[in-house]
């Protein structure tokens, strides 16, 4: 078989929530991409998948820069996609670790677009946020003809109201960065008592809440999600 690139989904945050197939990709792996974080320390994602890589792997810590400026985001993944592409047709098995699910709001689909005519691209789906949220509270995304959404806080006003008022269920990905905004999107709509929003999910710090029991100034941790479900319990 080929030597390939893999994008490697490794789940919210609980090492016991990556598939067993994402382990045995993990454990043929001879170069990892991990993205750089603070002090050149481990991100999140590799924290999650440090039980299962093989001791021998080269892990290369990478700078993706999370800037508006697309110029210099696309400089960015263009040099990653060339070093990438480089080690695979030096016959490595290299591989990509993406939080949740890669092919949800993951930076490993633009270095994949990059690549794909020159080398072989494999897809590791893992269980996203969401679903482990859902999980995690026992209640379902949605039943029988009801509809679910996923939208990033960060679309517009005007957007994420639609969304909202179109949609039995929604999923606000990304809800720390415009708290403020959804926060007063869903008060005007009386539904902060629907809206769960759930810290961490996953992790040992994980906390989940009506988002009634939050004020519009919190500042929430990166990792946060909001659930809003108009029908049914959700606690």
């Amino acid at each position: 078989m080929p030597s390939s690139f893999y994008g490697i989904g490794v789940g919210p945050g609980d090492s016991e929530l990556l598939t067993v197939k994402a382990v045995k990709v993990l454990k043929q792996l001879d170069v990892l991409y991990t993205p750089q974080a603070h002090r050149n320390g481990m991100s999140v994602a590799q924290k999650i998948a440090q039980p299962y890589l093989p001791a021998n792997l080269t892990v290369k810590r990478r700078h993706f820069p999370m800037v508006t400026d697309p110029q210099v985001k696309e400089a960015a993944w263009q040099k990653i996609a060339d070093e990438v592409e480089l080690d695979v047709k030096n016959g490595q098995n290299v591989g990509f670790l993406t939080l949740g699910d890669p092919s949800v709001y993951s930076t490993f689909s633009y270095i994949a677009d990059r690549v794909r005519d020159a080398i072989p691209v494999k897809t590791i789906a893992g269980i996203s946020s969401f679903s482990q949220i859902a999980a995690s509270l026992s209640i379902p995304l949605m039943l029988d003809d009801e509809s679910l959404e996923v939208i990033p806080a960060t679309a517009s006003a005007e957007q994420l109201g639609q969304v909202i008022d179109l949609n039995n269920n929604v999923v606000i990905m990304k809800i720390a960065t415009h708290f403020a905004k959804v926060y007063r999107l869903l008060a005007k709509r009386n539904l902060l008592d629907r809206t769960l929003v759930v810290e961490n999910a996953s992790m040992a710090t994980e906390k989940i809440s009506k988002l009634s029991n939050y004020s519009i100034h919190d500042h929430l941790p990166y990792f946060s999600t909001g659930f809003l479900k108009k029908e049914g319990n959700i606690q």
